[in-house]
């Protein structure tokens, strides 16, 4: 007896509240679809027709490729997400340090807070959402440790994992708050710098890893406009093969070059 093998669906992590984000997964809209679709089968479309000269080969491969571009895209505007998320919850703590600068509570903190980040970000933001989730949840009796390490697991950002850590501890333990929230700021600000430091000095091998993968094609532009035949559209299943070959080699490389030019810390 066979039994068909269920794909494994992810499960989001609910906020105690029931209704906040998880951003381990980003859930694109009608217009970050279409987006998607039409990027892809625009570049898909372009290089289908300067290697193949096929107006049906284009319009297939370019419906493929706008369909692949999907998860890259989803991708991409899921590390953006995080990223803004990570500096908006810099600022946070920038606001929480003047707080408990000047003797407030907890709750007090967390509710000037919530008014900075609503002048800042506005009220659609996510560290806005966020902070009115644990202020809701502490004025309904909720424990702040709790709530943080929700918002931290929902996160999926290692130095908010830290935070909701060090933050559960310190007000067991009774240490100072504010310097622990001011660490927290200053390791935020650092990481950020360095990544900013990284991006600068691989900003070059990343323009000529794009201009790479642009250059057959524009070869290939130059040779048809001077009546070369080699662009010209061929029977020959080997002429065929050697193209798809040749474009597997080079989406090969491209993904490559995206690797080794990607450094994370």
């Amino acid at each position: 007896m066979f039994h068909k093998k269920e794909k494994e669906m992810y499960e989001k992590i609910p906020s105690l509240l029931g209704n906040g984000s998880d951003y381990h997964v980003y859930d694109m809209t009608l217009a970050h679809k279409f987006t998607a679709f039409a990027v892809g089968a625009l570049i898909g479309g372009v290089i289908s027709y300067v290697f193949f000269r096929g107006i049906a080969v284009t319009i297939i491969v370019a419906v493929l490729a706008g369909i692949y571009a999907q998860e890259p895209y989803r991708s991409y505007r899921l590390e953006k997400r995080k990223k803004n998320l990570l500096l908006q919850f810099r600022d946070l703590m920038e606001a929480l340090t003047s707080s408990y600068a000047v003797g407030k509570n907890t709750l007090d903190a967390f509710t000037d807070a919530l008014t900075d980040m609503e002048q800042i970000y506005g009220e659609q933001s996510d560290i806005y959402q966020e902070l009115f989730l644990i202020i809701k949840g502490m004025q309904n009796n909720l424990n702040i440790e709790e709530l943080l390490a929700n918002f931290a697991k929902r996160s999926g950002l290692d130095d908010i994992v830290s935070f909701a850590d060090v933050f559960r501890v310190a007000l067991r333990q009774g240490a100072n708050i504010n310097s622990i929230i001011g660490s927290t700021r200053d390791i935020i600000i650092d990481k950020m710098e360095i990544e900013m430091e990284i991006d600068t000095m691989l900003s070059g091998n990343k323009n000529e890893l794009n201009i790479m993968m642009i250059m057959p094609l524009i070869v290939l532009l130059c040779m048809g406009g001077l009546g070369s035949d080699m662009t010209a559209v061929s029977n020959s299943i080997v002429n065929v093969i050697i193209k798809i070959v040749a474009l597997g080699l080079f989406f090969l490389a491209y993904k490559l070059g995206k690797k080794f030019t990607t450094i994370t810390i």
